[in-house]
């Protein structure tokens, strides 16, 4: 999957190893919900492209994008720990070795590759392996939102019964506990901090393992006032589909776990505002997409696969919390 499609001017960007890992969770998660054959075909053919074409055996890793330097570009902690997930999900639907055995080595690539004593590296460059400087931008140094990549590691303790797995993720879960409540808003610019929520719905959705800690519950409920408060206040400037889409499960999945009550009032407005993102053309290129986001008013001219899966999840639980028949494993969240 290409990491997003300009509309406006009707191209593709590259190809993403990442992208295509939440692609394998997608359209795993909407097999299961339709049941249509096509769904689980193409989640197939993606989970084996990441598995013999993506997955570099000699580096022993996920290169950030495919063939762009060779084995001279970068490989992210976040990109390899959205793709371990979705092998995983492949394992779980298709039975096939294939993928547990793929993303348990690139769990194990992950564990050797990024994680130090200090942080867990965010990005390291090819073919050494060398961490690469940090720069200002959210990406490009530690922080709380790696806590969703590092739920690979408890995905992948829970299908191998490895305890440095274990212990990695939960020594992730103490360092984003320590560090979150500097991330936001952690910037005057009002765009950055609006895409600084997004990065922080990432440390929401990591937490989820843990809820039934007292101390996990409280840093997330507090979150998603937090994350709610900036989404109100920067919003009609500028507003990204996906922050909609991530609060609005992080509520639903929070009550779910019992750590929080769901406020309706706000999940109605957050899954309007996630629905009001959605293309309706004729083209199947953007047709049943949605947008990245909204500046002054005016939608941006991107039509996201990531943002798409979020919107269509989130709206899916809600329909199901509507009708009282919310049951989800958290294994299923995109």
């Amino acid at each position: 999957m290409a990491r997003y499609y300009r509309s406006d001017l009707g191209q593709n960007a590259r190809v993403s190893t990442e992208i295509t890992g939440y692609g394998v969770s997608t359209l795993l998660f909407l097999h299961g919900r339709t049941r249509e054959t096509a769904y689980r075909e193409a989640a197939l053919r993606a989970a084996r492209f990441l598995t013999r074409t993506a997955w570099n055996a000699r580096l022993g890793t996920f290169p950030f994008e495919l063939g762009v330097n060779g084995d001279r570009g970068l490989a992210y902690f976040f990109d390899c720990g959205i793709i371990v997930r979705g092998l995983l999900a492949a394992w779980r639907a298709f039975e096939d070795a294939e993928f547990r055995d793929a993303a348990i080595a690139a769990g194990r690539g992950m564990l050797a590759d990024f994680a130090s004593r200090e942080a867990i590296h965010p990005i390291v460059t090819l073919p050494h392996k060398r961490p690469q400087p940090y720069e200002a931008r959210w990406s490009a140094q530690p922080g709380c939102y790696q806590l969703k990549a590092a739920m690979a590691w408890r995905e992948l303790f829970e299908a191998t019964g490895e305890e440095g797995f274990l212990r990695s993720y939960e020594s992730a879960v103490e360092s984003a506990l320590t560090s979150e409540r500097a991330f936001l808003p952690g910037d005057p610019d009002r765009e950055k901090v609006m895409d600084r929520l997004h990065a922080y719905g990432y440390f929401l959705e990591g937490l989820l393992p843990v809820l039934d800690r007292p101390d996990c519950a409280q840093a997330f409920r507090d979150g998603v006032d937090r994350t709610a408060a900036h989404l109100n206040q920067i919003a009609p400037a500028f507003v990204r589909s996906d922050v909609c889409a991530q609060l609005l499960r992080a509520r639903l999945l929070g009550e779910l776990r019992g750590a929080l009550p769901l406020d309706k009032d706000a999940a109605g407005r957050e899954a309007g505002a996630a629905a009001s993102f959605q293309v309706h053309s004729d083209d199947p290129r953007v047709g049943g997409g949605f947008l990245f986001g909204r500046k002054n008013g005016q939608p941006l001219p991107f039509v996201n696969p990531v943002s798409t899966a979020f919107c269509v999840q989130a709206l899916a639980l809600w329909e199901d919390r509507k009708s009282g028949a919310l049951q989800t494993a958290r294994q299923i969240l995109i």
